[in-house]
């Protein structure tokens, strides 16, 4: 859950970074939305973790997390959403495969929240897929979307370690 607890912390500052950065409209309507449903998953995990179970890199979460939304920028609305998407894919794909051990421990209170998460996360996803338009640079865009999704996975290692 340490991981979680991180990841969240890297979802409210990417919206974080991406609304201190931009002045278009769609893209704040965007990241102010999304950003009240994160704030509400690390609420949870700011409550439910422990002080001693928390990431001792949370300020490196809060810097990364800002500089990703920061840096999709760089690509327009379209590198906000394919960074969102690319993320919330990987996220997704985190949570669910958690469900099997939460249930082997009996922590379905814990399952039931967890997949609200997930929904949540995935509902992000698909507001963002379809958002993104077409481009140039299809191979750019695969590559930055691989690119974030090794980062989450690394972020992921390194949170439950530190």
């Amino acid at each position: 859950m340490r991981s979680d607890h991180a990841g969240e912390t890297g979802a409210v500052f990417i919206y974080r970074g991406i609304l201190h950065c931009t002045r278009d409209s769609v893209l704040r309507e965007f990241a102010t939305e999304h950003l009240a449903t994160e704030e509400r998953h690390l609420a949870f995990f700011e409550h439910w973790l422990p002080p001693a179970l928390k990431s001792r890199l949370l300020p490196l979460w809060k810097v990364g997390g800002w500089s990703l939304g920061a840096l999709a920028l760089l690509g327009g609305r379209r590198g906000v959403f394919l960074t969102i998407e690319a993320v919330e894919t990987f996220v997704v794909a985190h949570y669910r495969e958690q469900l099997p051990r939460l249930r082997a421990a009996g922590q379905e209170a814990l399952v039931t929240t967890v997949c609200g998460f997930m929904d949540d996360e995935a509902a992000h996803r698909d507001d963002a897929a379809s958002r993104r338009v077409a481009g140039p640079y299809v191979r750019l865009g695969r590559f930055w979307c691989a690119l974030v999704g090794s980062g989450s996975a690394a972020a992921v290692a390194a949170a439950r370690r530190l």
